[in-house]
């Protein structure tokens, strides 16, 4: 289990993992204790910590007695020299037990008790500098291990200054593979959050295609992988794609991922869509200098789709997926769009480009024209598009807008079971006369009125959609953490990779959704 988190370091911390004593076999062991019956009576050990409990003859539970209070739902406390075996034993707090879904807050709150506690668990034993941690299932081993890996992650790639690697293990053997799926998923995520994180002069567009094709061909040998240059998508008559492109001298890409998991080559692909300006400067409309670095992330709908595939083809799952990404970089020179420019896009619609800073919409419609050609059972499309995004649901959940019921369910079924949760909002046609209520085009690229800004730019978006299954994830509110999500440490967050992982997955098992 080590080598899978291991397989997602750098050189430079596999270095520094390896210039360790030799000596040093310091482990930490992470356990979990449910709120009693009573709150404030004594706690009760998961399986894993009663028997830890017992071979220590009963001393755990003495010291988390005399202690202080019940540990609450989170919190942790730390206990050394109990047994030979661990230098330091974390035990963490669940909160209540066999607590199951949470109606009002949509979503499995034992999964997230979990999560929350091993992470915070696994960070004590990493600030000792303990090299290894055995982390107690505590009854869901999947939601341990995406608790553990996530948690410690931190992106450090280009300081001198690294925190210390900590492998984790799975204490005992109940759960293995579930604890080896849950190592995957949180990879996957991890892969988003260090292509979001990575300032943009180092995540190009032909850099960000050439780290995908490295990752998803290292996982699977039924994958193809196109990197698509410049005369590529001129011959596709992308006009609106390249409209954005032009305004820099990074080379636009057009990535494409092919994933054929299906023993049935023929079946027909879910394709995956996502919006990859590596930098948003705002073009002509320029941008507020204040916070612009964050906008080396407005890539994260690119990198949650590409690290989604990569975590399918890991995983081995049984479907057919297509990933299909527009690089390039927004920026103000003398050859980028000009507000009131018309450019026109693959289905030969005309766009007025009223505000440049409205670009994630212009290559995300050459790219939903180009998924159609694919016969798609559905197509789902991932951006971070719009502040109004944020400012309606905040870091709460991803906005999903979408044409079908049934695909709907399955992205948010799919999410109580992460944790990473999708809100339902509105395609009317009300926000559509926003849109095509147009002075020189078919289509203007900003809403006639500045209210439901998320909405309108999701109404732009159906304007290039035939298909009967479609669904466009606003990913703006989710694209960094600061303090809400307790699992995840400040910086990108690499939301919803596992939400998508999870719905991919659920959908490889029913070959009949989404026939048309």
């Amino acid at each position: 289990m080590p080598g899978a988190v291991r397989e997602g370091l750098s050189e430079g911390r596999r270095s520094m993992a390896e210039q360790r004593p030799a000596g040093d076999r310091r482990k930490g062991l992470v356990l979990g204790v449910f709120v009693g019956k009573k709150e404030e009576g004594p706690v009760q050990f998961t399986e894993a910590g009663d028997a830890f409990d017992k071979v220590v003859s009963g001393k755990l539970r003495e010291l988390l007695a005399i202690s202080g209070p019940p540990l609450k739902k989170g919190k942790t406390r730390i206990f050394h020299g109990l047994h030979q075996d661990f230098s330091s034993v974390v035990v963490v707090g669940l909160g209540k037990k066999a607590v199951g879904v949470n109606d009002q807050e949509n979503w499995n709150e034992d999964k997230e008790n979990i999560r929350a506690a091993v992470a915070a668990g696994c960070r004590q034993v990493q600030d000792l500098e303990v090299p290894c941690v055995e982390v107690d299932p505590c009854g869901d081993a999947q939601a341990a291990a995406e608790g553990a890996a996530l948690g410690l992650y931190e992106y450090d790639e280009l300081k001198q200054k690294k925190k210390p690697v900590v492998d984790v293990q799975l204490h005992g053997s109940d759960g293995a593979e579930a604890w080896r799926k849950g190592l995957i998923y949180a990879k996957g995520q991890n892969l988003a959050r260090s292509l979001m994180e990575g300032p943009a002069n180092h995540i190009t567009p032909t850099r960000f295609a050439e780290i995908i094709e490295k990752k998803l061909k290292s996982v699977s040998r039924d994958a193809t992988v196109h990197v698509r240059d410049k005369s590529w998508i001129e011959a596709k008559e992308m006009g609106s794609f390249l409209s954005v492109a032009k305004g820099s001298d990074e080379p636009p890409v057009f990535l494409e991922l092919h994933y054929k998991g299906s023993c049935d080559a023929s079946e027909p692909p879910v394709v995956f869509v996502g919006k990859g300006i590596t930098f948003d400067s705002g073009g002509i409309s320029i941008k507020p200098s204040a916070n612009m670095d964050a906008m080396r992330a407005d890539m994260g709908g690119a990198a949650t789709i590409c690290s989604a595939i990569v975590t399918a083809a890991e995983l081995k799952l049984p479907i057919n997926l297509i990933g299909l990404t527009p690089l390039c970089e927004n920026m103000p020179s003398g050859k980028a769009n000009k507000p009131g420019d018309v450019v026109k896009a693959m289905n030969g619609k005309t766009i007025q480009v009223d505000n440049t800073d409205a670009e994630g919409r212009l290559v995300l419609a050459d790219a939903l024209c180009y998924a159609h050609s694919f016969n798609p059972r559905a197509i789902v499309d991932a951006a971070t598009l719009t502040g109004a995004m944020d400012i309606a649901l905040g870091s709460a959940a991803t906005g999903v807008f979408t044409n079908s019921h049934q695909l709907w369910n399955y992205l948010y079924e799919a999410s109580i079971l992460t944790g990473d949760r999708v809100w339902r909002m509105p395609l009317f046609e009300h926000y559509t006369k926003q849109m095509t209520d147009c002075q020189l085009a078919d289509i203007n690229n900003l809403g006639k009125y500045r209210s439901g800004g998320a909405c309108t730019a999701a109404a732009f978006l159906k304007e290039f959609v035939t298909a009967p299954h479609w669904a466009h994830l606003d990913i703006a509110g989710v694209m960094g953490n600061k303090d809400e999500i307790p699992y995840l440490r400040k910086g990108m967050a690499g939301r919803p990779t596992r939400t998508l992982v999870e719905f991919i997955a659920r959908l490889s098992q029913d070959k009949q959704a989404f026939r048309k």
